[in-house]
């Protein structure tokens, strides 16, 4: 078994393509509307589906936003440098919610980005030991 993607609801497909790729750098992998559904899925990631695992954005045609609820956390990304990484996303116009730093009770370097759904995206240092 492996993970194949974490979907996520979102209310303007376009500017979530926007941010995932051109604010977090990954790839649109594949775009596909399902008409009799009123549904667009896209895929987005660092690889191919084949051998990484990747985002679904999930546009239900007519819903414009969603209530993130309490349940969802967030999503992990792992950065070579998280204080480059925040100054490269706030210059392509992505929100920093938590400044770069070390975790509150541990070692590991973090930070927070929020999308434009909403949904909280932790940015963390390979060396992280927390």
């Amino acid at each position: 078994m492996r993970l194949l993607h974490t979907m996520l609801r979102v209310g303007d497909l376009d500017k979530s393509i926007a941010f995932y790729t051109e604010v977090l750098g990954m790839t649109l992998l594949r775009r596909k509307d399902y008409p009799d559904g009123q549904f667009t899925l896209a895929f987005v990631g660092y690889g191919d589906e084949a051998h990484n695992s990747v985002i679904e954005l999930t546009y239900n045609w007519g819903v414009d936003s969603y209530e993130l609820g309490t349940g969802y956390g967030h999503i992990a990304l792992e950065v070579a440098d998280v204080y480059k990484a925040c100054e490269d996303i706030r210059a392509r116009g992505g929100k920093i919610t938590r400044e770069p730093g070390p975790m509150k009770h541990g070692s590991s370097i973090l930070a927070f980005v929020e999308d434009p759904d909403g949904y909280k995206i932790e940015l963390l240092s390979p060396s992280r030991q927390d």
